[in-house]
């Protein structure tokens, strides 16, 4: 028994130990840190606030939405206590019957928070009001009517924005968990699966993908997260996609991919990480969005195919079977795109005849030597 769990403890930290650092998530988050930051630069990103605003997370904008209306009501209910107390309306100077106030049944500190309140978010109970008796008390009125609207403009559309941001729509554009190397078309390919979880299309899809690795110059010069193209591409092509049902891009291997020189036996000792990018127009918003998602060595299977997932029911229906969407079957494959080309040259050599110009034809002449 302690045997088995030993096994167990080893295999399971030792496959943690050996996770791949990513660049990018599967879903699509960058994992990525920036250190030293100068202090001045940090105040860049209150420039653009509205930015910072829509990148906070949930808890930090709900804390600063609350925050920004209850600061605002506290601070001018103690203006109005000011003013309240300067012209002495409070019950504690005593004021005569005939005494105007300027505003209203403000009788303290409570009251004065209330009437800010009211004011701001127009509520209007009529019960507290502003007189004609002082200019401050207008001036004031005026100026928090103001600033409320624009307060409540910025933090509403802010949180409608949050909502409504093109990146929810890209949490319903799936990609498959593997990426599969088999041929296809005579050529051999990497494939991945995508799919669009609404009905509603993508328009203008653009899909591409980039191959992160280090590499070293001849200079000498070492480069992290090395960036090279990786093009993708479907029957029709790469842009404008009909992205109704699930669709199988490809990238083909060639003498021009960076995975032309790998094998089946060596893939798995390699260093890189593909990132996958899908950008494309929301049809019912018509707002840019990208889904990015990321496969490493582990995750890219040699000599296995998608399984099909479209079918035709009886009613005359598509029907799409998420069930088999990452669900892969082992077919025959080279093991390396260097070994499928030179078994086609040599196919086309032994088709294909070449004279040898060293050969010369001699013509022999025939005697004979037989006597009867």
């Amino acid at each position: 028994m302690f045997k088995h769990l030993r096994k167990w403890f080893v295999t399971h930290f030792s496959g943690r130990s050996r996770q791949r650092a990513r660049l990018v998530s599967k879903d699509g988050r960058c994992n990525i840190e920036f250190g030293n930051v100068d202090v001045q630069s940090r105040f860049i990103f209150f420039v653009d606030i509205w930015t910072t605003v829509l990148d906070l997370k949930w808890r930090y904008k709900m804390t600063i939405f609350i925050s920004a209306f209850l600061g605002s009501w506290f601070l001018f209910g103690l203006l109005w206590y000011v003013v309240a107390y300067i012209h002495k309306d409070l019950p504690e100077f005593h004021p005569p019957d005939n005494h105007t106030p300027c505003v209203e049944n403000i009788n303290g500190m409570t009251s004065a928070f209330l009437f800010s309140l009211e004011t701001q978010v127009t509520i209007g109970y009529g019960f507290r009001c502003v007189t004609e008796q002082c200019a401050t008390a207008i001036f004031l009125l005026v100026f928090q009517s103001i600033l409320g609207v624009v307060i409540n403009s910025f933090m509403c559309g802010a949180i409608l924005a949050k909502i409504s941001r093109p990146k929810k729509r890209a949490k319903t554009i799936t990609f498959s968990k593997n990426a599969v190397i088999s041929k296809r078309g005579g050529k051999l390919c990497l494939l991945i699966r995508v799919a669009n979880l609404r009905k509603s299309l993508l328009i203008g899809g653009h899909i591409y993908g980039k191959l992160l690795k280090t590499t070293v110059t001849p200079e000498g010069e070492t480069i992290i997260l090395d960036q090279t193209n990786i093009n993708f591409v479907v029957d029709a092509g790469n842009e404008n996609l009909f992205f109704i049902s699930p669709l199988t891009i490809y990238h083909i291997i060639d003498h021009n991919s960076p995975f032309f020189h790998m094998a089946a036996e060596t893939l798995s000792q390699q260093e890189f990480e593909l990132v996958v990018f899908l950008d494309g127009t929301v049809e019912s918003t018509s707002a840019t969005c990208q889904v990015r998602t990321s496969y490493v060595p582990e995750e890219v299977l040699w000599g296995y195919r998608f399984v099909p997932i479209v079918s035709k029911t009886k009613d005359g229906k598509y029907r799409v079977d998420f069930h088999n969407f990452s669900k892969t079957v082992q077919v025959e494959t080279p093991h390396c795109a260097m070994c499928l080309y030179n078994e086609k040259d040599a196919r086309v050599r032994t088709k294909i005849g070449y004279d040898n110009p060293n050969f010369v034809l001699s013509e022999v002449s025939e005697t004979d030597d037989t006597k009867m």
